[in-house]
């Protein structure tokens, strides 16, 4: 199973007041070591605020663009990882050991990931091939 994990953001990394020290940034490092070294992790990536960003909506047909930054810091996301594991309850403890030696107030919410068969009878042979040629193709661009 796959699980993405989100770290929300906070007042602090929506409004760019807040960097990683070089200890934070080491300790993440190791951990995110670990994840690879355990086969666990598949990505992970930081986010700038939203303000730097953009949003799309679609409403009543019609499309809608929005500049950052967006509203209530707690509902946003600033960065991610995409984990492969056993069960949630595997998820729920990589993500307790997620370090925090600043001490600061944070979150992340662990959701699983859609795989091919939650889909049921929707996903065709066809579709089902067109899937696994576009992974194998994002897999070959990410060695050239």
């Amino acid at each position: 199973m796959r699980v993405m994990v989100m770290v929300l953001a906070t007042p602090e990394s929506e409004a760019g007041d807040y960097m990683p020290s070089e200890q934070e940034l080491t300790e993440m490092g190791n951990f995110n070591e670990e994840l690879v070294n355990a086969g666990k992790m598949e990505a992970g990536e930081g986010l700038h605020p939203s303000s730097a960003g953009a949003k799309v909506t679609w409403t009543g047909g019609k499309q809608a663009v929005t500049d950052g930054p967006f509203t209530e810091a707690k509902e946003l996301v600033a960065g991610f990882w995409l984990w492969k594991v056993d069960s949630m309850e595997e998820a729920v403890e990589l993500a307790k050991r997620i370090p925090n030696s600043s001490g600061r107030d944070g979150a992340v919410e662990i959701r699983p990931v859609f795989e091919s068969e939650d889909f049921g009878e929707a996903m065709t042979p066809e579709l089902l091939a067109q899937e696994e040629r576009l992974r194998a193709q994002v897999e070959q661009q990410k060695q050239q």
